[in-house]
């Protein structure tokens, strides 16, 4: 647990009255956390479902429609630079705002460039610069996202966490429904009758920057969390932080230029070894890269571009604080923040083509999937909320991975129905409800394995494990619908859910033992 935290996740809490909840829903932290989580929520889609619709009208194929999903692999990285925005000060940012309200704007004002810079991007005339500033919008999203989860650790005990989840979960679903429907909206009223029309996308990801001031503004008002000082014991000097960052760009370096290169080897080799084959290949590379990167690391240490103390004190200490904590226990709780959620993921970086592929109009997918989602997403995160408050948040992500492995059954009834709306209707209903229980309790979870003394690294690397392995099988789905179909795709996505609630499981008696 968190420096002073006691953990009641396994067990049912009978003290708190729903009336005493419905209170603590108005506590300006848990408030808060509404209009962060838009600001990061908006960002997604834009990448995601909105990229995807934008591409496959412009005449791209599923396959490359879902590898651009791989341009938000930022979120499954961010845990590297993490420590950066925790330790390194912003010039004059910091003195004015503080150290996180300082990281919060440069994010998000570098989030306003990168949504701009894919608004006059025709990808019909420069497909790899949209991919850059894809991208550039994932890694700036990635980083808000780390302030923002350390900014919800630090500011409240986590008494108020599984609301401030649930609030942030809300905000972010709005967010989602104002770059998901919002910009289908827009970009159809633009275009009018006609057919594909890249000005009409311009202008639909124009508005989705001007909507990012909310996020600005918000960051400008909120107050920085009080929270013990946590001084670097190294990093004191510019020398110091130019040193660190130095480390920092020759390991990314290493890193790019390692995975980068290899796509050129391995492209042939996945031409002849079909989608699994391709998935294990690309598995091999990305650990070849990290590997590289990591070698890259000890070997500037070695030459004295940084000191040992400082890599030690960053990224050694925050990992060795949670295996300290947690024991033989570690790796069990790892396997369940990195598999718990891999159905929804999956399945959600071909949802968008597969609704345009059954034959629902952009209207459709807005006002149902997205508009009409948000309100059972919303529902479904302040229930989890509630419910993980008095019942104990491990006996709800239980029941969320239940329900989402189930649900995606409904989308294999759905692909054999084709465009119907009554079932649409009912399909979006159960995924998003069960969607929001499940992330308002697992966002719980994720935070009560932080030590405060670690917040910024130790939750960007939870929330990283989480993406990384669900986000590169996503970037294969158009491809394995491709090999067999839309049925035997969600079928699978719902039978590897199924291993998750056995970690749910284990993971609750461990966490019982300990506590």
């Amino acid at each position: 647990m968190g420096k002073g935290c006691k953990s009641n996740m396994g067990q049912t809490d009978n003290t708190h009255s729903w009336k005493h909840t419905f209170k603590a829903y108005g506590h300006p932290r848990v408030v808060t956390m509404l209009f962060l989580g838009f600001a990061a929520g908006l960002p997604l889609l834009l990448i995601f479902s909105s990229l995807s619709l934008w591409l496959r009208e412009a005449g791209m194929d599923r396959s490359t429609v879902t590898y651009f999903s791989w341009a938000a692999l930022g979120y499954s990285f961010k845990f590297i630079w993490a420590p950066i925005v925790d330790k390194l000060p912003i010039p004059l940012l910091t003195q004015w705002l503080g150290r996180r309200r300082a990281w919060l704007l440069l994010a998000q004002i570098s989030i306003i460039l990168a949504i701009l810079w894919m608004a006059f991007t025709d990808p019909t005339q420069a497909l790899m610069p949209m991919a850059f500033a894809a991208v550039m919008l994932g890694f700036s999203s990635a980083t808000q996202d780390i302030v923002i989860d350390a900014y919800r650790i630090e500011s409240a005990g986590e008494e108020l966490q599984a609301l401030m989840s649930s609030s942030y979960i809300t905000g972010y679903r709005i967010g989602m429904l104002v770059s998901g429907a919002g910009t289908l909206k827009l970009a159809a009223w633009f275009a009018g009758d006609q057919g594909y029309d890249y000005q009409a996308w311009q202008w639909a990801y124009i508005w989705m920057a001007v909507a990012m001031a909310i996020g600005i503004l918000t960051t400008l008002i909120i107050a920085e969390p009080v929270t013990e000082s946590r001084t670097s014991r190294y990093l004191n000097t510019l020398d110091d932080y130019l040193r660190f960052l130095a480390l920092f760009g020759v390991t990314v370096c290493a890193f790019v230029l390692v995975f980068a290169g290899g796509g050129g080897l391995v492209h042939p080799l996945k031409q002849n070894m079909g989608v699994l084959g391709g998935f294990s290949i690309e598995a091999v590379r990305l650990l070849v890269a990290l590997g590289s990167a990591w070698c890259t690391a000890r070997l500037a240490i070695h030459v004295g571009l940084a000191r040992r103390a400082v890599f030690q004190e960053t990224y050694i200490e925050p990992l060795a604080d949670f295996f300290q904590r947690y024991g033989k226990a570690a790796l069990l709780l790892l396997a369940l923040v990195g598999l718990y959620r891999i159905s929804d993921i999956v399945l959600g970086a071909i949802s968008n083509v597969f609704y345009q592929d059954m034959g629902f109009t952009k209207h459709q997918i807005a006002d149902i999937t997205k508009t009409f989602g948000l309100i059972m997403t919303i529902v479904g995160a302040f229930l989890g909320g509630g419910l993980s408050l008095r019942y104990g948040v491990m006996r709800i992500l239980f029941l969320g991975a239940f329900l989402s492995a189930a649900t995606n059954l409904l989308f294999l009834l759905l692909a054999q129905s084709g465009p119907e709306t009554s079932l649409l209707v009912l399909v979006i209903a159960a995924d998003n409800l069960s969607a929001g229980l499940a992330s308002a309790a697992f966002i719980a979870y994720l935070s009560s394995l932080t030590n405060i003394s670690f917040t910024a690294f130790q939750y960007a690397l939870f929330s990283s494990l989480m993406t990384l392995l669900p986000k590169l099988l996503g970037g294969y789905s158009g491809s394995i619908v491709d090999a067999m179909g839309y049925s035997n795709f969600f079928l699978i996505t719902a039978l590897i859910g199924l291993p998750v609630m056995l970690l749910v499981w284990l993971a609750g008696r461990e966490l019982a033992i300990k506590h």
